[in-house]
């Protein structure tokens, strides 16, 4: 097939930016599925911000601005905005969703009519994202897809030895990152001071609590962090309609400790890959048994372990081509 993505968003990004940090999930994942589409026999044409045409093994990277082409595709992506249909023609159309979008918020970026006219097909990136959904998009057709990490995640060899005092925040500090600094001072810290908190940096590095910031380089930098951690926490956002971070900790197999807020609840199942707590207490209380009670935090790394693998990109870009 002839398939187009469409991405108006204002990071320019072409295969290259795979392991960088200037991009985040939603754009990795084009990436990804444009190299496994390439992999698998498809024409790829990704039509972004970026400056100038690249040409990379079947694929073309086009900029936005400057496209005029009267090429005929048989699947057209967009990445969130459906005002993208308006440059290309395609058989088909697909709309992936990244945002809980409301009237008003399409009236505002001028997207109602452009819905009305491309009716595209919505792809939903969780059961919690399809649950929210605004009952302007339950009019179009749509499904729930489902991504993965990239490839140095599920290659990287798990390490043994690792920092028993260690937790760790990778996901952007306005997921609610806050909300963690405050449980951590006030319920978690107090209460096993050999403890450090290596988070995404900001404005909050408090060495008096042992917060500190982590490098916030590559992936590479990402991963040796993750791998030495023995917890992830991550409470959670309401914006969070997958959440990669907990997905990359979950294949690095560091047991999980979230309040299920957004899309987290569909990252963890509670008990068996981490924990779901219901309060601020409950949730520095999972965290202090994970650092506590070694057969806690071993049965859970059993399991992560056991279901390490199990989706990768082709895995997820071969059942994202079935729902097309």
């Amino acid at each position: 097939m002839n398939i187009c993505f469409l991405d108006n968003s204002s990071v320019p990004y072409d295969h290259t930016f795979i392991e960088s940090n200037k991009i985040r999930g939603a754009e990795r994942a084009i990436i990804n599925l444009a190299l496994q589409l390439d992999k698998l026999g498809h024409k790829v044409t990704v039509i972004n911000h970026i400056k100038s045409k690249i040409v990379y093994r079947n694929i073309r990277w086009l900029n936005i601005d400057k496209y005029n082409d009267s090429e005929y595709f048989d699947v057209a992506i967009s990445n969130n905005d459906i005002n993208n249909f308006n440059i290309i023609q395609s058989k088909k159309k697909i709309a992936i969703s990244h945002s809980i979008q409301t009237i008003e918020k399409f009236i505002r970026k001028k997207q109602l009519i452009s819905y009305i006219k491309h009716r595209p097909k919505i792809f939903l990136l969780s059961d919690y994202h399809k649950n929210n959904r605004s009952l302007f998009l339950r009019m179009f057709g749509s499904d729930i897809i489902s991504w993965s990490v990239d490839q140095i995640f599920l290659e990287t060899r798990l390490l043994k030895d690792l920092d028993d005092n260690k937790a760790i925040f990778t996901s952007f500090k306005d997921r609610n990152l806050d909300l963690l600094i405050y449980i951590w001072i006030n319920h978690i810290y107090p209460n096993n001071k050999n403890l450090k908190l290596f988070v995404t940096p900001n404005d909050n590095e408090n060495s008096n609590h042992n917060i500190f910031h982590r490098k916030f380089g590559n992936q590479k930098e990402l991963i040796n962090d993750l791998a030495t951690s023995k917890v992830f926490l991550i409470p959670g956002h309401k914006a969070e309609l997958y959440c990669i971070a907990a997905e990359e900790a979950r294949e690095l197999c560091i047991p999980i400790v979230t309040m299920g807020i957004g899309s987290l609840s569909d990252r963890v199942i509670h008990n068996k890959t981490g924990f779901i707590a219901n309060s601020k207490k409950e949730f520095a209380n999972y965290t202090l048994e994970l650092f506590s009670n070694n057969n806690t935090w071993n049965e859970i790394r059993k399991n992560l372990i056991s279901l390490r693998n199990s989706n990768n990109w082709e895995i997820a870009t071969r059942n994202f081509l079935k729902k097309l």
